[in-house]
């Protein structure tokens, strides 16, 4: 485990690309593929990349287990002193305690391994009673201890079923920081999931683990190690080191919070050889190193397939709005060709113009029912887009899904926006038909108006209005009305192809601000096949 500076190189290049992934669909394999992205990123920051960059730093062994278990008296027996608050009652936040020698310090007090956690150092009150655990969160107390033998630091993490979620995310994080990995359980729940989901991850990752039975009675002490060794060599661990210790009165948690030194004298010896042997130094941690290193040829990949999910997921969901809204649109060109814009009251302005109804009227009622076939359009697209998202579980992360279920809320602003649309084509209508009679040579040119409903009519009225089509070419010429009606028609088709984007882009826009793409998957691919070379 010589320093590599390529290794560690592919090694920094696959963190950052680890780091560059984003699962913010709830899809089924998302919350796994979420703990596996923070797993990773907290044994190449913590442990891997540090380890390499650093062979000769002192092992580390991290004390991890449940509720009650004893680690804290353990940690305080095997220094001989009480640095870490033991009890079962735990407060709602818990400090990890890291003790290594005193000439191993530096090691820890610069952010090497666990650079999240801010370190702190605070006197002992005396010999045997632990300074308080300081207040803050996200902080790492680092101790101090001539007991400890050079070369080997110990870290008593929160427990790994803590009711707090914080200690909870923090023991896996400082765990995967490990060389040595020390899985502490009791007589009475050796047997529970909650070690024996520790024990199979380690397993996992191949990395050097020793397990220690806890507060075992002495007259069951035989029968509860055997039968702790078959269940770990039925679960393919029967090599791992074990190590047993009694119930004692200290085991309590009003006792002097340390055990005798011959109760754990074997478990000081294992790891005192392990940090002052060079052979055995390098097989705790290069087993380690090279198992997580080897654990990446499976655990990237389904990183990448749950990336490459999200991605699919995420075109699923577009495409649902992007079809709804290409129907729709379609949909209206060809209503607007059939002349459905012409009904109710614009039929009825329409039939009673020049006569009982003036220009502006007919006009206006043309744009109104224009923007109500617009705003319908829009509703049925949205509707459609609601039914297909109801059966994608990934549709729940989009946070502006919310306001699609507010109809009434969603209908009044998309009905703002298509009539502020809707006014603006009327405008530019108008400047249409002012721009074209400012070319006639007539000295009595039309009403500006009244050529812009006319046109209007020839437009959105389909075959029931050609009389208005007749009207124009009288007034203008057939030249200027077949212009006017082209530029009229690029119009009409400009301003529906904005409105339906428009609607379309703001029913995207959540769905586009979680930036799910397929880029981070194949980042992941190059980066590990970067680093199998330089395995």
């Amino acid at each position: 485990m010589e320093e590599r500076p390529q290794l560690i190189d592919a090694l920094s290049a696959l963190r950052d690309r680890v780091a560059a992934v984003r699962l913010p669909l709830p899809l089924p394999g998302a919350p796994r593929a979420r703990q596996t992205r923070a797993e990773l990123l907290a044994q190449l920051d913590d442990y891997l990349v540090p380890r390499l960059k650093d062979p000769d730093a002192p092992l580390l062994a991290v004390v991890g287990g449940s509720t009650g278990a004893g680690k804290s008296t353990l940690v305080n027996s095997l220094v001989g002193r009480r640095v870490s608050e033991a009890g079962v009652l735990r407060p709602t936040t818990r400090t990890p305690v890291l003790v290594c020698h005193p000439d191993d310090h530096h090691w820890f007090a610069g952010m090497r391994v666990l650079p999240q956690l801010t370190r702190v150092w605070l006197p002992q009150n005396h010999e045997d009673q632990p300074a308080e655990e300081p207040a803050e969160d996200n902080v790492l107390r680092v101790e101090t201890a001539s007991s400890l033998p050079p070369g080997l630091a110990l870290l008593d993490a929160p427990d790994i079923d803590s009711l707090v979620v914080e200690n909870r995310v923090l023991a896996a994080e400082l765990i995967c920081a490990a060389d040595i990995w020390v899985m502490v359980t009791t007589a009475s729940r050796y047997a529970d999931a909650v070690p024996w989901h520790l024990l199979r991850t380690a397993k996992e990752y191949d990395a050097t683990l020793i397990t220690v039975l806890d507060r075992v009675p002495h007259q069951v002490i035989g029968e509860v190690s055997r039968q702790y060794e078959a269940l770990l060599a039925k679960a393919g661990l029967g090599e791992v080191p074990r190590f047993t210790i009694p119930e004692l009165p200290e085991s309590a948690g009003g006792g002097s919070g340390l055990l005798p030194d011959t109760a754990v004298a074997p478990l000081r010896g294992w790891l005192a050889h392990r940090a002052q042997d060079p052979a055995a130094r390098q097989q705790a941690f290069g087993r380690t190193a090279a198992g997580v290193i080897d654990s990446l040829d499976t655990r990237m990949p389904e990183l990448a397939g749950a990336v490459a999910a999200q991605y699919a997921a995420a075109v699923r969901l577009g495409g649902a709005v992007e079809a709804a809204y290409e129907d729709q649109a379609e949909r209206v060109r060809d209503r607007l060709a059939r002349g459905a814009v012409l009904a109710g009251d614009a039929r009825t302005r329409w039939r009673g113009y020049p006569r009982d109804s003036s220009a502006a009227e007919l006009l206006d009622s043309l744009a109104e029912s224009l923007g109500a076939l617009l705003q319908c359009a829009v509703a049925a697209a949205d509707q459609r887009v609601r039914d297909a998202w109801r059966r994608e579980p990934a549709a729940g992360a989009i946070a502006a899904h919310g306001r699609r279920s507010a109809h009434g809320v969603h209908d009044r602003e998309s009905g703002e926006r298509i009539g502020i649309a809707v006014r603006r084509w009327r405008r530019e209508l108008e400047e249409l038909a002012e721009e074209e009679l400012r070319g006639l040579e007539r000295t009595s040119a039309p009403d500006a108006e009244t050529v812009a409903a006319l046109l209007a009519a020839v437009l959105l009225g389909g075959r029931r209005t050609r009389s208005a089509g007749d009207r124009l070419a009288e007034l203008l010429g057939a030249q200027g009305a077949l212009r006017l009606r082209d530029k009229g028609g690029e119009l009409v088709a400009e301003y529906l192809d904005r409105v339906l984007n428009t609607e379309r882009d703001r029913c995207l826009a959540p769905l586009d601000a979680l930036d799910v793409t397929p880029e981070p998957q194949a980042a992941l691919i190059a980066a590990l096949s970067v680093l199998k070379k330089e395995k």
